[in-house]
């Protein structure tokens, strides 16, 4: 029991990983119509620029 726990644990968090990559890399390629409101981004997220 505690074996399959640890394997759904392990998998759900490489689903949330590369759940959260996308979300950046989306965020990250997108810009807001008010600059204002533009949220800061980590200094390591310019690596996933496609632009």
């Amino acid at each position: 029991m505690k074996r399959n726990l640890m394997k759904l644990s392990t998998r759900m968090g490489k689903v949330f990983a590369a759940l959260a990559l996308l979300v950046t890399v989306s965020n990250v390629n997108s810009t807001c119509m008010f600059i204002t409101h533009q949220p800061e981004l980590p200094a390591d997220s310019k690596k996933l620029r496609k632009f």
